[in-house]
């Protein structure tokens, strides 16, 4: 009995992603699985966002999300583009609905091939990002790393767009801090009871950013949408930005932009951006074994001979 389902590699600005279909199934992709597949070099993955069917009415699926040690995320906006796109690709429909458990998200292709994402509305009271302590004014905490006299990341701003982050403000070049180093720190401060996504932002201008993430249960990745937002978001409350940003992915390859619209008229999140097929093939969702379907393999021998 053939237990494996269909899986694509996708990206949403280097930001890896596998996306799994699990429709018509009662079993979900085990952590197991998730880790053996983030240990093969070809999955390696920032996350895997598996979709089942609609829990709810007015949805078109439920999607089930995982990081790459194998727990569970509440939100990813990349991979939510990435199943997008697929679905597109398989239905020929352009707007979709999907229950998560961060809530219901909103999303739509555009005829130029880019997404967006409708990723709700902001969450700032301290208890529901949440924080171990009280801090009235999310804006800014008292959190720091470094020497007290001289920090080297100092007074974040936090948030939670369904997971929680912390965007501290840099005056330089995001890439030129050890981030690999200080990002596991952050992310497991007994500030963040249920961890943290922890971002690097430097304000360019009134209506750009730079961002580099270390993610939580992923660690350093080539791009995070929930983090854009949440960076955007976090610039327009500070009064470093507008509510309309052009995050730039510094990390990503090559260098990619999420356009985030913080709307005032309903206090909703909205991120546009690519997403990228690269090639697909069955999986094991218990074990994580996999095979390549025959025709992406010899295309990828192609590309490589070229």
């Amino acid at each position: 009995m053939d237990t494996t389902v269909e899986f694509a590699r996708m990206n949403g600005l280097g930001n890896a992603i596998l996306v799994v279909d699990m429709r018509g199934r009662s079993d979900t992709v085990t952590p197991d699985a998730a880790i053996a597949l983030n240990a093969d070099p070809q999955t390696r993955f920032d996350q895997i966002m598996a979709i089942h069917d609609p829990k709810a009415s007015g949805t078109d699926a439920w999607i089930d999300i995982l990081n790459s040690d194998g727990t569970k995320a509440q939100a990813c906006g990349n991979g939510t583009r990435c199943v997008v796109q697929a679905l597109a690709a398989e239905t020929g429909r352009k707007t979709f609905t999907f229950h998560t458990v961060a809530g219901v998200l909103n999303a739509e292709e555009h005829a130029d091939g880019t997404i967006s994402v409708d990723m709700g509305k902001p969450v700032f009271d301290w208890n529901r990002i949440p924080l171990a302590e009280d801090f009235h004014d999310t804006r800014r905490i008292e959190l720091q790393i470094g020497p007290i006299d001289d920090p080297v990341l100092h007074s974040p701003s936090v948030m939670s767009m369904g997971n929680p982050h912390a965007i501290f403000w840099v005056d330089r070049d995001v890439m030129s801090y050890d981030l690999a180093r200080f990002g596991p720190l952050l992310e497991n401060h007994p500030m963040f009871p249920e961890r943290a996504n922890i971002t690097l932002a430097q304000v360019t201008s009134q209506s750009g950013m730079t961002t580099r993430t270390w993610e939580r249960g992923a660690g350093l990745t080539l791009a995070c949408g929930s983090a854009a937002c949440a960076a955007a978001v976090s610039g327009a409350r500070t009064g470093r930005t507008g509510r309309t940003v052009a995050v730039t992915v510094a990390s990503a390859v090559p260098a990619g932009v999420l356009t985030i619209d913080w709307r005032e008229r309903d206090d909703h999140v909205v991120m546009t951006g690519p997403a990228a097929w690269e090639w697909s093939g069955r999986v094991d969702p218990a074990t994580g074994a996999f095979t390549r379907d025959p025709d992406t393999r010899a295309q990828a021998a192609g590309a490589t001979a070229e």
